[in-house]
């Protein structure tokens, strides 16, 4: 346990209903009572005022909860201070906190001491960040059931089995003369390779609902890409006016498609123009391509298509596009025989087509995987990385016991298995793995 007690503002700065500021560490009930006038009592949430113990000033009326360890979030003793959410109050009652001994907190400091003293390993508090930066329903879902341990539970029952093997295979090779009773190695590699690539099959899905999919809506000036984005999002976020180049600089929002969160990107029309401030959205346009996993190309379904159009079809070759042939209430004008990407065609005045639309970025973005109401996704590249690290080095042990190398080239490849796995759950983990980790935590958390 930590010998140092720290403090944090845990909710978003700014003015809200409730603020709160947590203690964890061996000193926590002790600035607790230095500071409140209530009685600071175990699992009880008990009124009263949070004073300056210089001068006696009152600074807020609050609740104070505290909870003895270890059955806390830490396993350390922990106090939250409950006062009114304006950012003066609360940075007032952490500042009187650090001056009664306690330390200001570094970002996922109380989330790190909950992994360094064994109350959730590694991959749960990874989970943690995934729930507090959850865009939908479905990835909300997936980081909950990481925080209890769905995956920690596979990857140590793999590791269980692995670590046999290379007990009953280091045992043979420290004691040759010995009796040793033969056990089958081959197995429960193979059976273990099995597992992780079916767990590696789920990553790319995963790391859909986790991230989400970074959409730009594309096209010339005018043919509504705008209009596309207000009617997916179903508000006018965007303006829209019949004048060409009325978006001068992108614009984003965030959709929910059946639990994947899209990211779309409105930009500005792409055409040859002289007018400077033009010029500059159409650069953010062309970044904003660069940047994108999955493109709308808005087509005008209602007049033939253009020079501009067919350079912009040839500058999105290779990438993973849906063409959007908008405006199908009107008459269609356009031969969209040359076209090269999946055509949806709909209105962004009526929403015809629209269903078809959402369906289609859903499975170009899930590419027909696994989708979240299936088994359990990986949804952290980082485990992703370590799996197939630790699938390789099966895949090299496997061979070697197939071709009759020596069992120390065997054990060499399971004990870089097994590290490779043991950095998911934190069994085998380096302190810059865990700072940059635990760095993208927000302080307070």
């Amino acid at each position: 346990m930590y010998q140092d007690t720290i403090a944090a503002i845990s909710t978003p700065l700014g003015e809200g209903g409730i603020g709160i500021v947590r203690l964890s560490g061996e000193k926590a009930r002790e600035i607790a009572e230095k500071l409140f006038t209530g009685r600071v009592r175990n699992r009880r949430l008990v009124y009263g005022h949070i004073v300056d113990p210089e001068n006696g000033e009152t600074v807020d009326e609050v609740l104070v909860a505290y909870m003895a360890a270890p059955h806390t979030y830490t396993r350390e003793d922990i106090v939250e201070i409950d006062c009114h959410g304006g950012p003066l109050a609360l940075q007032r009652i952490l500042a009187l906190a650090l001056r009664c001994g306690a330390r200001a907190a570094e970002p996922g400091e109380f989330t790190l001491r909950a992994f360094l003293n064994g109350r959730i390993d590694l991959a749960q508090a990874e989970s943690v960040l995934d729930i507090v930066q959850a865009k939908t329903e479905a990835s909300l879902r997936l980081a909950v059931e990481g925080l209890k341990g769905r995956l920690s539970g596979r990857i140590r029952a793999i590791r269980n089995e692995l670590l046999s093997v290379l007990a009953y295979l280091t045992a043979r090779i420290d004691f040759p003369e010995d009796e040793i009773e033969e056990q089958d190695a081959l197995g429960p590699i193979r059976a273990a390779r099995e597992a992780l690539r079916k767990l590696i099959a789920t990553a790319d899905s995963g790391m859909v609902y986790r991230s989400g999919i970074r959409t730009a809506i594309v096209g010339r000036p005018n043919v509504g890409k705008s209009s596309l984005l207000n009617r997916l999002l179903r508000e006018n976020r965007a303006i829209v006016t019949p004048i060409p180049g009325t978006t001068r600089d992108t614009l984003e929002e965030t959709l929910n498609l059946r639990g994947v969160p899209f990211v779309l990107v409105d930009t500005a029309g792409i055409t040859r123009s002289a007018d400077p401030v033009e010029v500059l959205g159409i650069e953010r346009s062309f970044r904003a391509i660069q940047r994108a996993a999955l493109i709308l190309w808005v087509l005008d379904l209602s007049e033939p298509l253009t020079e501009a159009d067919g350079e912009i079809g040839d500058l999105l070759e290779g990438r993973t596009v849906l063409a959007v042939a908008n405006k199908s209430d009107l008459p269609a004008q356009a031969d969209l025989g040359g076209v090269r990407f999946p055509i949806v065609r709909t209105s962004a005045l009526t929403g015809e087509g629209l269903d078809e639309l959402e369906r289609a970025m859903v499975d170009l973005a899930l590419g027909g995987r696994a989708s979240a109401s299936d088994a359990y996704l990986v949804i952290n590249v980082r485990h992703k990385e370590a799996l197939e690290r630790a699938e390789r080095h099966l895949a090299e042990a496997e061979r070697s016991l197939e071709t009759g190398m020596p069992e120390d080239f065997v054990t060499i490849d399971l004990s870089a298995a097994l590290t490779a796995l043991g950095e998911i759950t934190g069994e085998t983990v380096t302190e810059d793995l865990l700072q940059t980790i635990f760095s993208r935590f927000c302080v307070g958390k």
